[in-house]
């Protein structure tokens, strides 16, 4: 058997076999479509027919918040600005009188408080003793002058009336030696000026302190010679210190600033960051400076405050007001009536408030300011008398949403899950 005839018998059998392959793979895709026709037609069936949940609308639940009563008052307005102590006394001592410096007290150290009236230097008074002399002297010789004078005016009338002789009143005058004896007088006069230039002068050569004050400043020592525009010691008064408290011009009409020296300013409590939690003094304002801060463009008050450096008995125990110090200053202004006072902390955006209504809901209410101090504003209009205010914090707050009071016991148990969440969290 040739090759060419084995290839002739093999060839029918192998294309029956590749067929029948073919007609396999299909029958194996059409039953794998059928299965899947059949589970995508079986979920349809079971998605159509199964029982559905109906969906009800979740109830709403009541925000827990404090409320207060709001309630109409007359209140102080207060105005809260920042200001600069300044002395209300200060000088620099000048000699009058030309010399050295002689003498110097102890007290002459800064810090030290001196009384008026106090000697705290000398100038060699010597010089001004000599002269003292010679002008007592030259008044005893012109008081001699002048009994001469005297004298001899005597004994002239005594002429004139022996002649008895009608004469002009200039002759009269030149008679009686009127002239001489007005120029005696005019020289005891002239020396006794003389003499109490010369003792002042000598008085001069104590200086002493003019009012009650501290020392600032030394600037001269022992031995030292001073002049006329030499500059001996800074005294700063004790007796009053002065605040210069910027304010806006705005604010200046709820202030009583005096116009004469009669009228009582408003009070200022001052309180200074140096100083103990809780300790103030007290002062008044005293005058309106005329003209605005050239930086700022606020306007001035000046504030008085007696006895700064607590020397007084009363003021012992409270806090020194020292120069140049940056104090606050709160001044008490005029009153206004039937306000409703309300915290910083409880007015909202916009100047509005929560108002918790009679349904139990919010309400955003916009209300009219009448002064803002430091602390509170005051209301105006916009409120009724015992609205429920609402003071809790909202994080979302909306018009019309249910609100319920807070017992004390639904706010302890509030805060403390509050806790427990933060520390969950952490």
């Amino acid at each position: 058997m040739t090759t060419s005839d084995v290839s002739k018998r093999k060839s029918p059998r192998a294309g029956r076999s590749l067929l029948g392959r073919l007609l396999g793979a299909v029958a194996k895709l059409l039953l794998i479509c059928l299965i899947i026709s059949g589970a995508v037609a079986l979920y349809r069936y079971q998605i159509r027919t199964s029982p559905r949940a109906g969906r009800k609308k979740p109830p709403r639940q009541a925000k827990l918040v404090q409320v207060i009563p709001v309630r109409k008052d007359d209140c102080v307005t207060t105005v809260a600005e920042m200001g600069t102590v300044v002395p209300a006394q200060q000088v620099t001592l000048q000699p009058q009188v030309t010399g050295q410096i002689v003498e110097i007290s102890s007290d002459v150290v800064p810090g030290v408080v001196v009384r008026a009236g106090q000697k705290l230097m000398a100038i060699d008074r010597r010089d001004y003793e000599i002269a003292v002399q010679q002008r007592r002297s030259a008044v005893a010789l012109a008081q001699r002058d002048l009994k001469v004078e005297q004298g001899n005016q005597a004994v002239a009338r005594q002429e004139y009336e022996l002649l008895d002789e009608v004469i002009a009143d200039e002759d009269r005058e030149l008679v009686l030696r009127q002239p001489q004896l007005a120029s005696a007088q005019a020289a005891l006069v002239s020396a006794q000026a003389a003499l109490n230039k010369a003792q002042l002068d000598l008085a001069r050569c104590e200086i002493a302190a003019p009012f009650n004050a501290i020392i600032q400043a030394k600037h001269v020592d022992l031995g030292a010679t001073v002049a006329g525009n030499s500059r001996l010691v800074t005294l700063v008064g004790t007796d009053e210190a002065w605040i210069e408290v910027m304010v806006p011009t705005r604010k200046l009409q709820w202030l009583h600033i005096p116009q004469t020296n009669g009228d009582r300013g408003s009070r200022v409590t001052v309180r200074c960051s140096a100083w103990q939690s809780g300790q103030s003094r007290t002062g008044r304002v005293v005058r309106l400076y005329g003209e605005l801060e050239p930086e700022g463009r606020m306007a001035q008050v000046l504030v008085a405050v007696e006895d700064p450096f607590c020397l007084k008995a009363e003021n012992r125990d409270a806090p020194r007001l020292l120069m140049g110090s940056y104090v606050s200053a709160e001044i008490q202004g005029r009153t206004l009536a039937s306000v409703f006072p309300i915290k910083w902390s409880h007015l909202r955006d916009n100047n509005t408030v929560w108002i918790m209504n009679d349904e139990g809901e919010l309400q955003i209410r916009e209300v009219e300011i009448a002064f803002r101090g430091p602390e509170q504003v005051y209301v105006r209009d916009g409120l009724a008398e015992g609205e429920q205010l609402v003071v809790t914090d909202i994080s979302a707050p909306v018009a019309g949403m249910p609100l319920r009071v807070a017992q004390a016991d639904e706010e302890a148990g509030a805060e403390s899950l509050q806790i427990a969440d933060v520390g969950g969290q952490r």
